[in-house]
């Protein structure tokens, strides 16, 4: 969905950045939904499908296979920074990019498209009061997603308020880094919290994410302490967090918060295409998806363990 809302910033409305609005999201919370994406996240996990939510910065992703060649992107970017090459090929010019998107508005193809931009409160709440029947039908809702809706604490607050006096269900759905004053502020907001908990020794979690998970763990026990809808979604990454003892570390976390319900996300390459569109590298190129048969193994294990395991994604 194309968000535009240049007004927003001058009369001093509540802004965040915000890569995507989708309609009809079926896998972030219950019924049918629509899921607010947020752009910006402090992690950088190495299998993330949506690179483009990691950079708080509205990002260009340039869809090779469609140009044209026509250099409209050439001549229209204010910075020079790309350049059209003898032979018919953009390419990066000694100019630096500046997220500004001129690029991708007049491109005719979408081979240039820009990844977020800057909303105001009225506005995203408008577009999800469209899709009300569908809530009301399917006993569906909205959800907060990323990137990481923490990150953008005040908007992500202020919408859920939105939302709750609509009566309209809301979701978050978060990798939990936020000071613990920041994270009660947003999450004690939502009816359901989709906490991601990746891996359970600190030096692993830095090592593929960037950042250690020491207050990531602390904001989930406060939350679970609390007695409210949490659902831990554990991303499943063969050669990362599927080996055994990464599962028993799993249930011996997992296990001391009873009734806790867990969802599985096997690993998928879905995304693996932007990060060419975004000239980045791709650290799990070889990973293959787990099969069938490996999901029925790591569920069996944790639900032998003693916890309430489902398979989603």
């Amino acid at each position: 969905m194309v968000l535009n809302n240049a007004n927003a910033e001058r009369t001093g409305e509540l802004t965040a950045v915000v890569f995507n609005i989708m309609r009809f999201a079926t896998h972030d919370g219950p019924g049918i939904r629509t899921a607010v994406f947020f752009k910006g996240c402090p992690l950088a996990c190495w299998w993330c499908h949506n690179p483009e939510s990691q950079s708080f910065r509205p990002e260009v992703l340039y869809f090779e296979e469609r140009c044209r060649h026509c250099g409209d992107c050439v001549a229209e970017c204010p910075e020079h920074a790309l350049r059209l090459t003898v032979d018919g090929q953009v390419e990066k010019s000694g100019g630096v990019c500046q997220r500004c998107g001129h690029c991708a508005e007049v491109c005719q193809a979408e081979a240039r498209q820009l990844a977020g931009k800057r909303v105001g409160l009225d506005e995203v709440v408008g577009e999800i009061e469209k899709d009300l029947i569908f809530f009301e039908e399917s006993g569906g809702g909205v959800t907060l997603s990323g990137g990481e809706p923490l990150a953008q604490p005040a908007f992500a607050a202020a919408l859920l308020r939105a939302c709750r006096d609509r009566g309209i269900h809301t979701v978050l759905e978060t990798c939990g880094y936020a000071r613990p004053e920041t994270f009660r502020s947003v999450a004690l907001l939502a009816d359901m919290v989709l906490f991601d908990v990746k891996l359970i020794t600190a030096a692993a979690h830095r090592e593929y994410t960037g950042l250690a998970n020491t207050g990531i763990l602390q904001n989930f026990e406060d939350l679970f302490a609390r007695g409210r809808a949490v659902t831990v979604r554990i991303p499943l990454v063969p050669g990362i967090n599927d080996a055994p003892e990464e599962l028993d570390r799993f249930a011996r976390y997992l296990g001391k918060f009873p009734g806790c319900r867990v969802e599985l996300l096997p690993y998928h390459r879905i995304g693996a295409a932007k990060y060419t569109r975004l000239a980045r590298t791709y650290k799990l190129k070889d990973t293959v998806e787990p099969s069938a048969a490996e999901l029925a193994r790591v569920s069996d294990r944790l639900t032998r363990a003693g916890l309430n395991v489902t398979v989603g994604g």
